[in-house]
């Protein structure tokens, strides 16, 4: 029973070789729009921070606007800085994960490839 469980996969049918190739690459695509997607919220994040740097430096306490769900709340610069600065370090963090899933599932795909002698057309 052990020597049956360390077998290969099955073997599976050309349909569905062809369903599970556009399936991981409909993954990887999803991925790569969540990626894209989140580093253009990190770049924005960036930018509103260089903006605020100069009016945290000269005046702390200058209003500013912040959009929270959908309601713009009124904040001073002092409390919204370090609100930005870990937001945009989480959305950091994820891209990161996401990239590292991202890799990961390029590999499977290209193991998928081998394993099924599978060539682009």
């Amino acid at each position: 029973m052990s020597s049956s469980s360390q077998a290969k996969a099955p073997a599976l049918t050309d349909q569905e070789i062809q369903q599970n190739y556009i399936r991981m690459q409909n993954d990887m695509q999803a991925l790569a729009g969540k990626i894209g997607e989140l580093e253009q919220q990190a770049d924005e994040h960036s930018l509103v921070l260089t903006t605020l740097k100069d009016a945290l430096d000269e005046e702390p306490d200058r209003k500013c606007f912040r959009l929270i769900g959908g309601v713009l709340v009124e904040r001073t610069v002092k409390d919204v800085v370090p609100t930005l600065l870990t937001t945009r370090d989480g959305i950091r963090k994820a891209v990161a994960n996401l990239t590292e899933q991202y890799k990961s599932k390029e590999q499977d795909l290209d193991t998928f490839k081998q394993e099924y002698n599978i060539r682009p057309v």
